[in-house]
């Protein structure tokens, strides 16, 4: 049988999708913030789905990630308006 390696194993469990924006160092953090986010909140509603997360823990769960989430987005100085169109 093949044995998996780390780096195989490590794609499968925390997969990273292209950034497609603005290349600057603050957006680039912040996406990759951001797919940490979504990879977590997968795992939560995965686990309150199957019976092994309360819904009031997942649900307090996520509102902590959420606010981590918006504080970084705060600190990166990323503001709201969309870029301009080329």
């Amino acid at each position: 049988m093949v044995k998996p390696n780390q780096n195989d194993k490590n794609k499968f469990l925390y997969p990273r999708s292209r950034y497609y924006g603005q290349v600057k160092p603050e957006t680039l953090v912040f996406n990759a913030n951001l797919q940490e986010f979504s990879q977590k909140v997968s795992y939560i509603t995965g686990l309150q789905t199957n019976g092994k997360l309360e819904s009031d823990e997942a649900y307090e769960q996520i509102k902590i990630l959420w606010k981590q989430l918006k504080r970084s987005k705060k600190e990166l100085l990323i503001d709201n308006q969309p870029p301009a169109a080329s």
